[in-house]
């Protein structure tokens, strides 16, 4: 029995121009071999990159992801300070509120409901309460039938807090608001800081500001009693709650009413 014949498969390499050839023979068995180990290498190459090809992306979002999340930590930071901002006033104005044991703002359904209506042409009572005189006098009545609160003075200008140059007295709005003086309404209209205000012209060189009316009953040009009811509080202008800003003017300055008004009923 003669011995079985080893195949191969041969492999010929010619140079361009060269005048020999090479030729390779190599066993079928290895070259089987080599042509199964490349298609598992290209197989495995190619499996990788199913896997890897999403983890690539992945790490190449990270990055943008941690901006993000850099981005919402900053915006939370933010949100917790603006809760505990509002839970500061909603603290101050309880204790507002109980301070002077009512609502500083009302119930919205009960204003709309009860919108304030202006008194009668003849604001001011028939018959003047004693406290008050007739005649042009210096503003120093107290401007409501109620005392208020007051929730902020007068801030002058050499200090580093924003300058107030009168009371603010907390009232719930459509509060009648009275001359504090005799004399006569120098302007009444309605301003960006002010809201609707009243400005009342008294003998020596006095004036009274009255800011941030709901409704002016007082026009231009008007002559008022002390007393007179010349609008209703409100919370107009530059304003954050209901309340009444109180001004007493001596030749255009400033000054602390309650040098002049000592009353407060």
């Amino acid at each position: 029995m003669s011995p079985r014949r080893r195949r191969y498969v041969s492999v010929m390499i010619h140079h361009d121009g060269a005048p020999e050839s090479y030729s390779y023979h190599i066993p079928v068995w290895a070259f089987r071999s080599f042509v199964a180990l490349a298609v598992l290498l290209m197989v495995g190459v190619m499996a990788g990159l199913v896997m890897v090809g999403p983890l690539a992306r992945a790490a190449l979002q990270v990055p943008r992801l941690e901006a993000e999340v850099r981005r919402l930590e900053g915006e939370n930071g933010k949100i917790g300070q603006l809760a505990a901002a509002l839970d500061t006033v909603q603290r101050n104005y309880d204790r507002v509120r109980q301070m002077i044991g009512a609502d500083v703002v009302p119930d919205p359904v009960a204003v709309s409901s009860e919108l304030p209506v202006a008194p009668p042409v003849m604001a001011r009572p028939a018959g003047l309460p004693p406290r008050f005189r007739t005649g042009p006098t210096t503003p120093r009545y107290w401007p409501l039938d109620e005392a208020g609160f007051i929730t902020r003075g007068i801030v002058g200008d050499s200090t580093a807090e924003e300058s107030h140059p009168g009371l603010d007295i907390a009232v719930p709005t459509g509060t009648m608001v009275r001359a504090a003086g005799g004399g006569v309404v120098e302007q009444a209209g309605s301003d960006p800081e002010y809201g609707n205000f009243v400005l009342i012209d008294h003998p020596s060189q006095y004036q009274s500001m009255y800011g941030h009316l709901s409704r002016l009953i007082a026009a231009r040009g008007d002559t008022v009693q002390p007393g007179d009811v010349i609008g209703l509080s409100g919370n107009t202008g530059r304003s954050t709650a209901p309340h009444l800003h109180f001004e007493v003017r001596h030749g255009a300055r400033s000054i602390d009413p309650l040098i002049l008004v000592k009353e407060r009923r």
